[in-house]
C-alpha cells in the first residue's frame, strides 16, 4: 500500500518543466491548471481539452496555451502528462488512450463506479508501463499526512480505532445526486482512501447505515444525505466514518487515531487565526466554506508529488490499489446499508 505522505516541492531542479494537457477545464480541471501553469515547480501547462469548445477557449486564453482536441492532445509531442479531470464515466477510456499515447497520467477520483472498468484501467496502465496516479489529495493535506505519520512511526503505540468526519457545508442539487454514484461513492470514497492510508491496513468487512435527514428530494433520487460506516481492518483496527451533506458551520474534517500509546488529531482550520474575547464569551473565525479553501495546499503538494513521479519513477504515492480499493470499499457499503449487514470486501470483488 502506498503513502503518499512524503512532499517533494522540485523547487532548484534544473530540469526541463513536466509538460501538462488538461483533458476536461470544469471547475477542478480549472483549478488544477492553473496551480500547475503558476505555482508547482517543475510542471507547466501546454494545451487544455474540453468538450465544451467556448470553456476550453477560454481557459486556454488565460493560460496562453492552445485548446486542442482530445486526440490532438493525446498526440501532441509537447505534452508529457496528462491530468484526467472529465466526468466520471469517461475516466477509463481517457485512461487507457493516454496510456496508449505513452502519457504519464494523473486520473481524478474514482476511476470508475465499476470494478470491472476499473480494472480495464488498470491493465491498460500496468501494460504501458506509464506512470500513474489517483487524485486522492487529502493524502497529502499536512494534518492529515502527520497523522498517518505518527502511526506508522509507532508514536500512538498500536492503533485501536481511527475516527473520520467529513461534512459539506450545503447539499449538492438532486440532479447531481442522481448520477453521482451515492454518497459512498461520491463523497465518503475519500474518507475509504482515508482510513487505508492512515491504518497502512487493507478494509475486510464494512458496515452501512444512512438516512435522509436534510433534503428529501436526495431521498427521491435514490440516496441518503447522512450516513455513518463501521470499517473493520485487516490488522483488527476498527474505523468510524460519518458523513453529512450538510454542516451550517462550514466545511468540517476531522481526523482521530487512538492507540496504546495516545493519539493523534488533525482538525479544522479556521479561516484566518484572529478570534475576540468579551463578556460574552470567545468568538473567531468560521471553518473553510468550500473545499478548495480547505485543500488547497494539499492540491499543491499532491502535483508537486506527480511531477516528482514523472520525473523520477518509483512507486506512485496514490497507485492502481489505491484507486481500486475505495471503490470496492463504497460498493460493500452501498450493498451493506441496502440489506443491513455486515459486507465482506471478498463479496464484491
Amino acid at each position: 500500500m502506498s503513502s503518499g505522505a512524503g512532499f517533494v516541492t522540485g523547487e532548484g531542479d534544473s530540469r526541463p518543466p513536466v509538460r501538462m494537457g488538461i483533458l476536461g477545464v470544469g471547475r477542478i480541471g480549472r483549478l488544477h491548471a492553473q496551480l500547475l501553469h503558476r505555482e508547482v515547480p517543475g510542471a507547466t501547462v501546454t494545451a487544455v481539452a474540453d468538450l465544451v469548445p467556448d470553456t476550453a477557449e477560454r481557459v486556454a486564453a488565460g493560460l496562453g496555451v492552445p485548446a486542442l482536441g482530445i486526440d490532438d492532445l493525446l498526440a501532441s509531442d509537447d505534452v508529457d502528462a496528462v491530468a484526467i479531470c472529465t466526468s466520471t464515466p469517461t475516466h477509463v477510456d481517457l485512461t487507457v488512450r493516454a496510456a496508449e499515447a505513452g502519457k504519464a497520467i494523473m486520473c481524478e477520483k474514482p476511476v470508475s463506479l465499476d470494478l470491472g472498468e476499473v480494472d480495464r484501467a488498470i491493465a491498460a496502465v500496468e501494460s504501458a508501463g506509464v506512470p500513474f496516479m489517483v487524485g486522492f489529495n487529502r493524502r497529502f493535506d499536512p494534518g492529515h499526512a502527520s497523522v498517518r505519520q505518527a502511526v506508522e512511526s509507532g508514536a500512538i503505540g498500536e492503533l485501536h480505532t481511527l475516527r473520520i468526519t467529513s461534512r459539506d457545508p450545503a447539499p449538492p442539487p438532486p440532479e447531481y445526486v442522481a448520477a453521482s454514484g451515492g454518497i459512498f461513492l461520491d463523497m465518503m470514497i475519500h474518507d475509504f482512501d482515508m482510513a487505508r492510508f492512515i491504518t497502512g491496513s487493507e478494509v475486510v468487512e464494512v458496515y452501512a447505515r444512512g438516512a435522509v435527514r436534510i433534503d428529501p428530494r436526495i431521498g427521491e433520487a435514490g440516496d441518503v444525505d447522512t450516513a455513518v460506516v463501521l470499517l473493520t481492518h485487516e490488522d483488527g483496527t476498527l474505523t468510524t466514518i460519518d458523513n453529512s451533506r450538510q454542516a451550517v458551520y462550514g466545511y468540517d474534517q476531522r481526523i482521530e487515531a487512538f492507540g496504546s500509546g495516545g493519539l493523534a488529531a488533525s482538525d479544522n482550520p479556521s479561516r484566518h487565526g484572529g478570534w475576540r474575547m468579551t463578556a460574552d464569551g470567545r468568538e473567531g473565525e468560521p471553518l473553510p466554506w468550500f473545499f478548495l479553501e480547505r485543500y488547497l495546499s494539499s492540491y499543491r503538494h499532491e502535483w508537486a508529488a506527480f511531477v516528482a513521479l514523472v520525473r523520477d519513477g518509483g512507486q506512485s504515492p496514490v497507485d492502481t490499489v489505491d484507486g481500486r480499493a475505495p471503490v470496492a470499499i463504497g460498493m460493500a457499503a452501498t450493498r451493506s446499508m441496502r440489506e443491513g449487514r455486515p459486507v465482506a470486501i471478498s463479496e464484491i470483488g
